[in-house]
């Protein structure tokens, strides 16, 4: 709303259910900011999408929230930029700058942004009161070095620095510091390849074996209850077909066996994503880990999987959703017992897509080809595999001879 900023027009201006403003008709960019807590501020927008609280209505009066307003836009007719002296105030330190610059900036930007910077403020509390300026390499190769000891696996202590390693970069081009501190620290070494865990011709069988034997388990339940509501006059259940599912896990273990789709890209999918004429499945930029659309080919297992949840459940929302249609959050007591009934231990629901990767790379597709499939940005991160297939370094030396 439009109207003079006076003394008596914000008194008597009323709490809303949703916030509001008082825009001065006399000064323009001038505004009182009215919240449904009943709190009122004076602010200023000296440009566009640009603003600045002057002050809590309580304490100043208009007249002064006036003065400071005009100095705040005499300033930006200067062509200075009046609201950053005072966010550079507040993100002088580590923590202030994590909290008043980056962190807003990496929540819109990236997916996991919130939880980069709790990472930051966890691992490396020890820095975050200190000038920003001040962060050296030094200072973080101590805080490195301390959980390394402390027995912190050099993979998970990687990606604590390059957390930091993001938001320091972010300081550089936002002006906030002239040099990256990190620049020249290396990581820590790794051994990934030792780390890869994938299923064994006989632990797949006896997984589907598992899945296999639990479907039966369900339909079997279900037929007892259906004649015990029958006999009750009651309403029965949908019949689970001879080969269908008793619930989402089997074609959800199958399908991302076979795709090498991440768990809560799994979660995500939705039936328009599922293409049964092209074979193929659509991950979409912002369900997947690096905001990029991928497309995946379905062989014939993950296909005729979809195709029988499919029929079972309508084929409408999401391909996998929970007992409400809600979106899935975890799958972990069921996941536990058909893993305690095939028999496989030290085996996680992400070591299917490590399942996927080596059974590839063992059957000769390229790295490249694999890394695509995955989703992966760096060609780094797929070498893990690379040690799957021997064959290509026997015929390397083999041309020695």
């Amino acid at each position: 709303m439009k109207a003079k900023i006076t003394q008596r027009s914000v008194e008597v201006a009323k709490a809303g259910a949703k916030p509001y403003e008082i825009r001065d008709t006399t000064l323009p960019g001038f505004l009182c900011r009215v919240q449904p807590s009943g709190r009122k501020s004076y602010v200023i927008e000296y440009a566009r999408g640009r603003r600045m609280t002057i002050g809590n209505a309580a304490v100043l009066t208009p007249a002064q929230a006036r003065e400071k307003a005009k100095e705040v836009l005499g300033q930006a007719a200067a062509g200075e930029d009046p609201g950053q002296e005072r966010r550079r105030a507040k993100a002088s330190t580590l923590r202030g700058f994590i909290e008043h610059e980056y962190r807003p900036w990496v929540r819109v930007h990236r997916k996991h942004g919130d939880a980069w910077c709790d990472v930051i403020m966890r691992v490396f509390a020890s820095l975050a009161d200190d000038p920003l300026a001040s962060i050296t390499q030094h200072k973080v190769e101590k805080v490195r070095t301390a959980r390394l000891n402390a027995g912190i696996k050099p993979a998970t202590v990687n990606r604590n620095v390059t957390c930091l390693r993001g938001a320091l970069t972010h300081a550089v081009r936002s002006g906030y510091i002239t040099e990256h501190p990190l620049a020249d620290m290396a990581s820590v070494d790794t051994d990934s390849s030792s780390k890869v865990r994938y299923l064994t011709a006989d632990e797949a069988r006896r997984l589907r074996a598992a899945l296999q034997a639990r479907d039966d388990e369900a339909r079997t339940a279900r037929v007892s209850a259906n004649a015990w509501r029958k006999a009750r006059s009651r309403p029965v259940l949908p019949a689970i077909p001879v080969g269908g599912y008793g619930d989402h896990l089997t074609p959800l273990v199958l399908v991302s066996l076979n795709t090498g789709a991440r768990r809560g890209e799994m979660f995500s999918l939705e039936w328009p994503d599922v293409d049964f004429d092209l074979k193929q499945i659509t991950i979409r930029g912002e369900t997947s880990k690096k905001n990029r659309t991928r497309h995946v080919p379905l062989n014939a297992e993950a296909l005729g999987a979809l195709r029988q949840w499919r029929d079972q459940t309508g084929g409408q929302g999401l391909v996998f959703a929970g007992r409400g249609g809600e979106r899935l959050d975890n799958v972990r007591k069921a996941w536990a017992g058909v893993l305690g009934d095939a028999n496989i231990t030290a085996f996680r629901w992400h070591d299917l897509r490590h399942t996927f990767a080596s059974w590839l790379v063992m059957r000769g597709v390229d790295l490249n080809t694999v890394r695509e499939l995955l989703g992966h940005g760096d060609i780094k991160m797929t070498l893990r595999y690379a040690h799957l297939a021997p064959q290509h370094k026997a015929d390397a030396v083999a041309k020695l001879v």
